[in-house]
């Protein structure tokens, strides 16, 4: 009986200790999984941390939207003629670094708005009424684009250049007619601004063989050396290099020339970017390495994609000045240009940082997730075109039946001009081997 009581109660001990046991692991592993949660939530909350904050829309004034709200132009964004303040707003420029530049460098800066007069500029009425005219002009013919493309009259890649109009008018306005322009996929605002016929651009989209390069390009490759315009290229990047080389036959020749070399904020990431940099700041070429920073590379925002977001910094390790200037005003653009081209025909490369904003997608097919709607009703308060028409209205410099009038003059200008590609017929099957390079020997390095 002893024995049997004896063995008894070891069992009993001995189930107490594995019970005890099994609490003890249950413990360990709800302590377990408590940390895990715990490591999940530092981990998601880092993660959230890293996401890029959301813009501000820029500080909206009651007196500057009704001035706007009088004076409209239609359809300056995405058709919806949506108005515009003008008067004392500032624009946003999207995110920038506080300066903390070396002591040596010369950095500069043009970001101010309503800084300049027409008068200060030595623009006349004239002119500014044919920088209005050459903004519709680019603004309208991609509207029209964009809407045969969807008709399916145009094939292939289609990026809309819509929003930028300051830029490539402000650009050619301040420079002279044989400097040479080359720029990427984006290009037929800086075409038409450098006087490219819409007739020639439009048929060129179509396919067509009076395309200006009868009808083998498409968008992205638009070409006029007439217009000292020398494309339109489709790889990111790859015609920094032959900007470089453009800006060296300029000192070669000596035309007295500056090659502008435009790019998007995406393509300064690419080695070819800093080898071309590299050359014209050795060789001391006329060369502006203009970044078209509309803010996103495709669908990546300049945030997300660069350790610093100040891009005008990137010629600094070459010695070469580094200019930010706002791409939404087309005085601001005409004035810094100005100033920079004078002295880069002395031989002075730049690095410009063009801030600036597309409303629409990357290209056709882009649904635009990446951005919000509040950003996008932001930006359409600093429409270049609105901006530069409500000046002259404010400044009395023309009526605004006036202004309608050229609206309506370039809306017919673009329908000829889509009539006109409508009846260029296609390039021959046997063309589709010209107009590709060769030649029997190569004299330049003979």
């Amino acid at each position: 009986m002893a024995e049997k009581k004896t063995t008894s109660t070891a069992k009993k001990a001995t189930a107490s200790k594995t019970a005890a046991s099994k609490a003890t692991a249950s413990k360990t592993a709800a302590k377990k999984t408590t940390a895990s949660k715990t490591t999940a939530k530092k981990t998601t909350a880092k993660k959230t941390t890293r996401k890029p904050a959301p813009r501000k829309a820029p500080a909206k004034r009651t007196t500057a939207r009704k001035a706007a709200a009088e004076n409209p132009v239609p359809g300056a964004v995405g058709g919806d003629g949506a108005p515009s303040p003008i008067e004392g707003q500032s624009l946003n420029l999207g995110h920038a670094e506080a300066i903390n530049a070396p002591g040596d460098a010369d950095f500069r800066f043009y970001t101010e708005v309503d800084a300049y007069t027409h008068e200060e500029l030595g623009l006349d009425v004239e002119t500014l009424l044919d920088m209005y005219r050459n903004m519709l002009m680019q603004r309208r013919f991609e509207e029209r684009a964009a809407q045969m493309y969807g008709r399916q009259k145009i094939s292939g890649f289609l990026h809309l250049y819509i929003g930028q109009e300051a830029v490539s008018t402000g650009s050619v306005w301040a420079t002279r007619p044989d400097d040479p322009i080359i720029t990427a996929y984006r290009d037929h605002g800086l075409g038409l601004a450098r006087g490219m016929s819409a007739n020639a651009c439009m048929a060129e989209l179509f396919g067509k063989v009076d395309g200006s390069s009868r009808g083998k390009g498409g968008s992205m490759h638009f070409f006029d050396v007439s217009k000292h315009f020398y494309g339109g290229h489709g790889i990111v990047g790859g015609q920094i290099p032959v900007g470089v080389g453009l800006a060296f036959a300029c000192k070669y020749k000596e035309t007295g020339g500056v090659s502008l070399t435009y790019f998007g904020d995406g393509a300064i990431n690419q080695g070819s970017f800093h080898e071309a940099a590299n050359l014209a700041a050795l060789y001391e070429l006329p060369a502006l390495l203009i970044c078209e920073n509309n803010q996103y590379a495709m669908g990546t925002s300049v945030e997300r994609s660069r350790g610093s977001v100040d891009l005008y910094k990137q010629g600094y390790p070459y010695d070469m000045a580094g200019v930010l200037i706002n791409g939404m005003d087309v005085f601001t653009v005409y004035k810094a240009m100005k100033d920079i081209t004078d002295e880069a025909r002395e031989g002075k490369p730049f690095m410009v940082d063009m801030r600036t904003y597309r409303y629409r997608g990357h290209s056709m097919s882009d649904p635009q997730k990446y951005r919000t709607k509040e950003e996008m009703e932001a930006k359409k308060d600093e429409d270049p075109i609105v901006r530069l028409k409500a000046y002259m209205l404010e400044h009395k410099l023309a009526e605004n039946d006036a202004l309608d009038t050229i609206d309506d003059e370039v809306k017919q200008v673009v329908l000829g001009a889509v009539e006109f590609a409508e009846n260029s017929p296609y390039p021959p099957v046997e063309t589709m081997y010209e107009d590709v390079y060769v030649q029997d020997d190569y004299p330049f390095i003979s």
